[in-house]
């Protein structure tokens, strides 16, 4: 265990840069706060960077193979996102899976963090294999998604695709099905001979799935809207498909 006490240290410069995607990105690491998110990613196989400990945390350090670092409150707190650090956080390597078959879902463009957040949960509680996302979508291991996951950012295989298009074209041509929920779809439960192996596809909040994945679809679905509401929250949407395409 190594003592950090100063704001100026390079690693505390170093984890502090975490917080924006751009960070994330040039390290190929994230940040997770609190004892639930550090054990989940440890116990999912994740690989630890380094593990940070407050230096009056109450509770024994989950075993890790890092360096552990020792610091005060008020530097735990300029590396954290959160108002109140938990006492414990982790800097994890990224980790992407390839994804080619299975029960995915695809997001093109989700862009709020909550939705993103939420969708990747519900996939875990549904049986999803899988999760796509466009670059346009919000970044995955930003702090608002990684909390809105409550941890199953670490079960559910994801991958990030420059061009999505592409990606369900080729899905198509292996024998899966692809469903873009849109607005002027037909009718979700009246749908027929969608695959055993299917992509799922939630679009933008305000521009819907974009023409050009549209255009890839076998299927194009709608839910139907009995009260005055004009469209639900994508990231419902996404939930009430995804357990129905998997009961």
């Amino acid at each position: 265990m190594q003592e950090i006490t100063s704001l100026k240290n390079p690693k505390v410069a170093l984890w502090k840069t975490l917080k924006d995607r751009k960070g994330r990105k040039a390290t190929g690491t994230f940040l997770v706060e609190g004892r639930k998110m550090v054990e989940e990613a440890i116990a999912s196989g994740f690989e630890i960077d380094a593990l940070l400990v407050q230096d009056d945390y109450g509770y024994d350090c989950p075993p890790v193979h890092c360096a552990v670092y020792r610091m005060p409150a008020h530097v735990i707190a300029a590396v954290c996102d959160t108002k109140t650090p938990q006492g414990i956080a982790a800097v994890v390597k990224m980790k992407q899976i390839e994804l080619r078959s299975g029960k995915l879902i695809a997001l093109d463009g989700v862009q709020d963090p909550g939705n993103v957040g939420t969708i990747i949960r519900t996939a875990d509680c549904a049986g999803i294999d899988g999760i796509v996302l466009t670059e346009q979508c919000a970044d995955v291991y930003s702090p608002k998604v990684l909390r809105a996951t409550m941890g199953s950012i670490f079960r559910m295989p994801m991958t990030v695709t420059a061009d999505l298009p592409a990606f369900l074209k080729a899905f198509v041509q292996e024998g899966g099905s692809v469903i873009s929920s849109q607005l002027d779809g037909t009718p979700f439960y009246e749908r027929t001979d969608v695959a055993e192996a299917f992509c799922l596809v939630i679009g933008n909040e305000g521009n819907g799935v974009s023409d050009e994945v549209q255009a890839t679809a076998t299927h194009r679905l709608k839910l139907p809207m009995r009260g005055g509401a004009e469209s639900l929250n994508a990231a419902v949407a996404a939930g009430i498909m995804m357990y129905d395409l998997t009961r």
